[in-house]
């Protein structure tokens, strides 16, 4: 894990005054890369420009950077093979002609030998003047937060866990979510529903077997420890952890919209998705990191969990359905304390099974 921010989102933009530097950062080994790219935040940063914002030649140059055989688990199941990843880039550009993806943040872990590991969290911004899967134009504008994880080699993403956050651009487009749940149960985006065995493997997916911070035990602060008990503490057990983990007034930003501050609201809001499912039993899948004690730390983590939808009223009435939630949370932690947490989870996947549950 990177022990420091030399080679980083915020070092790369300086500040965040550019968007890609003119120098491309310090050189990193990128055995098999591009030769253009200078470093694994580079290569995340001008890969994501070039296959979003130049031309439609530019969705083409996803076939250089992903694997043909490459898979990426979304929002709704599992998409394979980077021809497929073109087709729906097109159908994104087309219908946002002026999308602009801004990189906010890339957590990175691994290097050019057995991968890079990249936590991206970028900005979509646009407005939707084209047709899309979710009906004619609104030529409404759309700002959403996506995170994507990625594992590289040679060049090649291979795998990707991403989350499009879609419930947010649906909302933001006008479109009332559980009219738009009913609609795709009805007519299947690709990949849903997810079968047993698929959910099992987006689980799985570099999950290592034994937590890091048991076969490889950091002294001191311990990001893998300190991300797997926090969640294990707040989404399974009592939540008394979160009024040391998080600091007073720490800032939140969610899935659809989602946006608050401090203890308080943040307990709301666990409580309101606790009380929909009362035997939630979340997983941490996936953590790594950036940082030190003097300069903070950035920590990326994959979790999912299952839960029966038996109470609360935030998914509407209680259909008794086996629910799959899955996420990715990234946080900022200053002197041990998390002080700004975004986290995504496939919400409107999760209505879409509440929907089947209660049509069956």
């Amino acid at each position: 894990m990177p022990t420091d921010f030399a080679i980083s989102l915020d070092s790369y933009t300086k500040g965040r005054t550019v968007r890609i530097p003119d120098d491309f950062g310090p050189e990193q080994g990128l055995s098999g890369f591009d030769p253009e790219y200078r470093n694994i935040v580079d290569y995340i940063v001008r890969i994501t420009h070039r296959i979003w914002e130049t031309d439609a030649t530019g969705v083409e140059y996803i076939a250089a950077c992903y694997a043909p055989d490459s898979l990426v688990y979304d929002d709704y199941g599992l998409q394979t093979g980077s021809k497929k990843i073109v087709a729906d880039t097109h159908h994104t550009t087309g219908a946002f002609p002026g999308i602009v993806l801004d990189a906010e943040e890339v957590i990175w872990a691994g290097d050019d030998k057995i991968a890079f590991h990249t936590s991206h969290l970028t900005r979509i911004q646009g407005k939707n003047t084209g047709q899309s899967r979710y009906g004619e134009a609104t030529d409404k504008d759309i700002s959403v937060m996506v995170i994507a994880n990625c594992v590289a080699l040679r060049n090649d993403i291979f795998l990707e866990h991403v989350l499009y956050n879609t419930s947010a651009m649906l909302q933001q487009l006008g479109i009332d979510l559980w009219d738009e749940a009913e609609r795709l149960v009805a007519d299947p985006p690709a990949g849903w529903p997810r079968s047993a065995q698929l959910w099992d493997e987006l689980r799985a997916a570099t999950s290592p077997t034994t937590p890091l911070y048991v076969a490889e035990p950091l002294e001191g602060f311990d990001p893998d420890r300190f991300a797997r008990e926090l969640h294990d503490n707040i989404w399974n057990a009592d939540g008394n952890a979160a009024a040391r983990a998080y600091k007073d007034g720490f800032a939140f930003e969610g899935t659809t919209n989602r946006a608050f501050e401090g203890h308080a609201a943040y307990a709301a809001y666990v409580a309101e998705l606790r009380d929909a499912f009362p035997d939630l039993n979340l997983q941490v899948d996936e953590v790594y990191w950036m940082g030190n004690n003097s300069d903070g730390w950035r920590i990326s983590t994959r979790w999912s969990a299952i839960g029966t939808h038996s109470g609360g009223t935030a998914y509407r009435d209680p259909t008794g359905a086996l629910c799959q939630i899955w996420g990715i949370t990234q946080w900022r932690v200053e002197q041990g304390q998390i002080v700004q947490e975004w986290q995504l989870f496939n919400e409107l996947d999760l209505m879409m099974q509440i929907t089947a549950a209660r049509n069956s």
